[in-house]
């Protein structure tokens, strides 16, 4: 870990110059300007200040993030064919309840839907990949077919289904853990 960077770092995201600094630590400029670029340590005392005027702990500054997962492989997804329900769900992410976006791939068979939901403060966005999708808003319907979007506030119940004899497949991508 590159201390002198990490703080360096933090100060620019303070949108605090090295001037600010050393006036709020009783530090010169120079001294700062040392420490930032490693050719100088800071005291216990010194380090400790610093941290407090850039508004962290010893504990969070030196809290390695873990690396993040970009990279999804077909392999790692969960699929569950919920025949007698009559959709397939294949969860491209699967730990998707640990993030704020929740991604699913539906199929639809033909005359089927898919769990009706109760009123929540999530976005969502249906994607229709293939066929033509309900989408039962509280009172009102929506009709979407390939290549059509919906986007809506789920503030009211909700349903998606597919009413035709063929197949319907669809991404949605919701805010909350509730698919």
């Amino acid at each position: 870990m590159n201390i002198g960077q990490k703080l360096r770092n933090l100060r620019k995201i303070k949108d605090l110059t090295q001037e600010e600094l050393a006036e709020r630590t009783d530090l010169s400029k120079g001294y700062i300007s040392q420490i930032e670029s490693g050719q100088s340590s800071p005291s216990m005392e010194s380090f400790l200040h610093i941290l407090e005027v850039l508004g962290t702990s010893p504990e969070l500054f030196f809290k390695e993030k873990p690396k993040e997962k970009v990279l999804y492989p077909k392999a790692e997804q969960a699929i569950y064919d919920e025949y007698d329900e009559g959709y397939i769900l294949n969860w491209p992410i699967n730990r998707s309840n640990d993030f704020e976006m929740e991604p699913l791939l539906i199929t639809l068979r033909p005359n089927t839907a898919y769990k009706s939901f109760k009123p929540s403060e999530s976005d969502t966005f249906i994607y229709c990949l293939e066929g033509t999708l309900t989408l039962t808003l509280g009172e009102a319907t929506y009709i979407a077919h390939e290549g059509d979007a919906l986007y809506f506030k789920a503030e009211e119940k909700h349903q998606l289904s597919n009413t035709t004899e063929l197949y319907a497949k669809a991404m949605i991508v919701a805010t909350a853990s509730y698919l």
